[in-house]
């Protein structure tokens, strides 16, 4: 267990908020990748095998294989200030900070972390926690909760809790998969894109995939997903047949989420369908999944097996809308904490009546 500093009766208690994403290798590279897959594929909300199989397969085959695959896959869509999923969060981070500081008095500490790589949820707390943040939200940038998202994301921050004599109270937002503004932001941005190249015949709605039996297990990451694709649907006025909800990024063996992402610009492409959109409700922030698997490797698929004109619509990223909602959930979910945040006259009160009460200095 860390050691805490003395306590200090004149400290103002603050209060945080902690932007969570997934996490991004430090570089391009397959030197990078490894520690990176390793830690990634070591988590047993993201792997549900016996750990002593799962083993023989990550260290015997993935870990020497994969990691150079992936880091040709990341060069391709690198940034010149780095990963584009850590670009836009830190960005992200940047703009809610000053919306917040802009609106609240006194406004929080706004910081974020990564649950795999840097910079780490532990770190980040202890920093927030030497700033003297004694309450901190949490805001997984998820939107539909999943236990190998969010509930990962969540088990990081209680796992660094544990290491804490004086911890700091915790609250967490779980989804806003049908969040008002997060649906009209989605909307919006599809709408903007459309009024500058026109419409397709069908738009995919590509979230990330899981294993098949985690629904049956009870995870409700098909059931946010499905209405997040019909309440964005709706918002653009489309029927039925102008829009599919997919799932992609398979991994190994065992049946996923269906339909597929990849099957199913295969089929459009072999109908010859004359232009297809994609856009991922699932990520807040364009990155591997998005720019490579889907912006140039969905687009092989489709003109390959037929298809003529494929758009990637991006992501939210750094959207005005997409902020003022992240701000509005933020806000909502920390009522009442800002109100126990003690000015610096009441701080110099409280000590002077400890001090008479026999404290130490």
């Amino acid at each position: 267990m860390l050691s805490e500093p003395t306590y200090q009766h004149d400290s103002q208690s603050r209060t945080g908020i902690l932007l969570i994403n997934l996490g991004t290798p430090e570089a391009p590279t397959a030197k990078a990748l490894r520690p990176y897959l390793k830690q990634f594929l070591s988590n047993s909300r993201v792997i549900e095998l016996s750990p002593w199989l799962w083993n023989i397969v990550l260290y015997g085959f993935i870990l020497n294989f994969r990691p150079k695959k992936s880091a040709e896959k990341y060069a391709q869509i690198w940034m010149p200030e780095g990963s584009p999923l850590k670009v836009h969060t830190e960005r992200q981070t940047k703009l809610l900070r000053t919306l917040l500081e802009k609106n609240l008095q006194p406004a929080p500490i706004v910081e974020y972390a990564m649950n795999i790589g840097n910079p780490s949820i532990s770190t980040v707390l202890q920093q927030m926690k030497a700033r003297g943040c004694e309450r901190i939200l949490t805001i997984p940038l998820f939107p539909q909760y999943a236990s190998s998202s969010t509930a990962a994301a969540m088990d990081g921050v209680f796992d660094s809790l544990k290491n804490m004599r004086n911890m700091p109270a915790i609250r967490s937002i779980k989804q806003y998969h049908d969040n008002p503004g997060y649906i009209a932001a989605l909307a919006q941005n599809i709408t903007e894109y459309w009024q500058q190249h026109g419409k397709p015949n069908k738009l995919i709605m590509s979230f990330h995939g899981i294993p098949r039996k985690t629904l049956d297990q009870g995870d409700p990451y098909h059931c946010s997903c499905q209405k997040t694709g019909r309440l964005l649907a709706a918002a653009l006025e489309l029927n039925p047949d102008q829009y599919q909800v997919c799932f992609q990024s398979r991994f190994g063996a065992a049946k996923w989420l269906t339909p597929y992402t990849s099957e199913a610009l295969e089929q459009l492409g072999q109908a010859n369908t004359a232009r297809v959109d994609v856009v991922c409700p699932g990520f807040v922030s364009d990155c591997l999944e998005t720019l490579e698997e889907i912006a140039i490797e969905g687009k092989e698929t489709f003109v390959k097996a037929g298809g003529k004109d494929f758009h990637y619509i991006p992501c939210l990223n750094e959207r005005d809308d997409w902020i003022q909602t992240l701000s509005d959930l933020a806000t909502a979910n920390l009522h009442g904490w800002l109100d126990q945040e003690k000015s610096a006259e009441e701080t110099e009160h409280s000590k002077k009546l400890a001090l008479e009460l026999g404290a130490a200095e």
